[in-house]
């Protein structure tokens, strides 16, 4: 039977067949028809490769399923997975495994805690507290990722957010504990949500970054230099308020001529926003007391919030799909992340505005982009070097190797010591989860505090140890305790094993989520051989040697 054919129908035939065509003879890089159907992590790596027939053959091959399973449950749980979690992630032979661990991982309540304390640390620094405890913001924040509520919404929280609202002041924590000081949370609003280090623009035109103009720091400015701290004398807690005036002036220190310059409020690259006139005296809904905050009737603060995150304000999720590459990648897209600008262009470029577009496209959906970027190729290649190439780290043809953070450090000397299973089996019948992890979280505490970076500043992950790090780590209280023979500790199970090879292999899947290979297993035999007479101790020395060691100290 044969079926009429439109004159539609023919061209679309005939364009199916030199499109077919253009492909075998090459004028056509295989896979563009189509591409809007692909997934966006096969998007990633066709970009990754940038049409580059010889890409796959200078490139590292696909990891391992064990550097696979150690690598992403540190970087979406932030620690190691259990021994018994590798084995059966090794026995699974699901084709699909893979992306089934990454939904179970990105689902746990450990993902949630996880990933708080990455928003933690990229938008407070690690500034101590002011006015609102960190444990609040960060159940803010874990609530917030659990929820997965869109990034914009959650920005928008956090830029509007006044704390005089019990219910919203966490959010407040980003204005409050900078002490509301204008200038400074310009230079981090810069920094931490346009990707815009814009501090040396305060006096001047940037003297070496020609894209960042004294306007645009003072366009920012302008959001709040109204806003100042207010003592309620109510309800005893220091607030956000703001007045109904004040206009931003600025002068060049470079201009011989001094010539001042005026801007409203607006973000680089956008127009001013426009502001209601009020006639003098008729600025506020709540007039300003020494008893009363102040409620002007047109927010300046409030709006910052809205224009940040304006779709058509491309560099705020340009900013963040570059943080996301780079909490997952081991460097950003834009490196330094900070530094978004012509002169610093990404080292692929199409690839980022795709993953900016489709960020906004998914409504900023933080989960949905961490998992597309952990199912890439790009993602799980291996970290090590094909013979005979050398890749450089933004081609991302190798896997980048990336010292643990302080967090991901203590929890998974933690995992490994398996102080997390000695902790859960103290449990109480009455003990929420939260309480086991808030118990958790004071035990990681003093190694957070000697590997984290001085507060204020932007975390710089380096791996030569100081003295103080070297000496926690030798003998410090932490490990000294972990590493002890308690019930349900690795040192417990370790005692229970009388074969070197089964003290090997169980030593090796816990700490470093591997099975040994045969020169391990000769090593842990000679060496508790070797010490025969003091077997607990040599099994302690064991797994303390394989928690200090570079292999641990790196997600590769």
């Amino acid at each position: 039977m044969h079926w009429p054919v439109s004159a539609t129908g023919r061209t679309m035939r005939l364009e199916r067949v030199i499109l077919i065509s253009a492909i075998i003879s090459g004028a056509v890089p295989p896979g563009r028809a189509g591409d809007d159907r692909l997934p966006l992590h096969q998007k990633i790596d066709r970009a990754i490769a940038g049409g580059k027939a010889d890409f796959n053959a200078e490139a590292a091959p696909r990891c391992f399923d064990a550097e696979f399973l150690r690598r992403i449950t540190l970087d979406l749980a932030g620690t190691i997975p259990t021994a018994d979690e590798v084995r059966v992630f090794l026995a699974d032979s699901r084709a699909d495994k893979r992306a089934a661990l990454a939904d179970r991982l990105l689902a746990s309540p450990a993902h949630a805690r996880h990933m708080a304390g990455v928003l933690d640390v990229m938008l407070m620094e690690r500034r101590s507290d002011k006015y609102v405890k960190t444990a609040e913001w960060k159940e803010y924040l874990r609530d917030s990722v659990a929820a997965n509520k869109p990034w914009d919404q959650l920005v928008r929280e956090i830029l509007s957010a006044d704390g005089a609202d019990s219910v919203t002041r966490p959010a407040a924590k980003f204005y409050l504990d900078r002490l509301g000081e204008p200038n400074l949370i310009t230079r981090d609003i810069g920094r931490l949500f346009l990707g815009m280090n814009l501090a040396c623009a305060q006096c001047h035109d940037h003297p070496r970054v020609d894209h960042y103009r004294q306007a645009d720091y003072y366009g920012i400015y302008a959001f709040l230099n109204r806003t100042f701290l207010f003592n309620d004398p109510k309800t005893k807690q220091t607030v956000l308020a703001e007045k109904g005036e004040g206009d931003v002036t600025f002068v060049s220190v470079f201009d011989r001529k001094k010539v001042l310059k005026g801007t409203g409020p607006h973000m680089p690259e956008r127009p001013p926003v426009k502001e209601p006139v009020f006639a003098k005296g008729e600025e506020y809904e709540v007039s300003p007391t020494n008893q009363t905050r102040p409620v002007p009737k047109f927010s300046r603060r409030a709006r910052l919030a809205a224009e940040l995150t304006d779709p058509r304000n491309r560099p705020f999720r340009r900013n963040i799909v570059n943080r996301l590459w780079a909490h997952m990648m081991g460097r950003g897209l834009v490196d330094p992340v900070d530094l978004h600008h012509p002169d610093n262009p990404p080292s692929h470029p199409e690839l980022l505005d795709l993953l900016a577009d489709d960020f906004a496209a998914s409504k900023y959906d933080l989960r949905r982009a961490l998992r597309e970027l952990a199912l890439s190729q790009t993602y799980q290649r291996s970290s090590e070097q094909p013979d005979g190439q050398e890749s450089a780290p933004e081609s991302f043809a190798v896997f980048n190797l990336k010292p643990l953070t302080p967090e991901q450090l203590a929890w998974s000397l933690m995992q490994a010591s398996s102080a997390v299973e000695v902790e859960r089996a103290a449990l109480r019948v009455k003990d929420s989860e939260q309480a086991f992890q808030d118990r958790l979280a004071q035990q990681a505490a003093p190694v957070v505090r000697a590997f984290a970076g001085p507060p204020g500043q932007a975390e710089t992950l380096g791996f030569q140890a100081t003295t103080n790090q070297a000496l926690l780590l030798a003998n410090g209280e932490p490990l000294r305790t972990w590493l002890t023979d308690r019930p349900g500790s690795l040192l417990h199970r370790l005692g229970k094993l009388r074969k070197s090879d089964e003290v090997a292999e169980e030593l090796y899947l816990s700490v470093l989520t591997r099975r040994p290979s045969a020169e391990d297993c000769r090593t842990v035999a000679n060496y508790l051989a070797a010490r025969n007479d003091d077997r607990l101790g040599a099994l302690r020395d064991l797994a303390w040697a394989l928690m200090v060691s570079a292999e641990f100290r790196f997600n590769h």
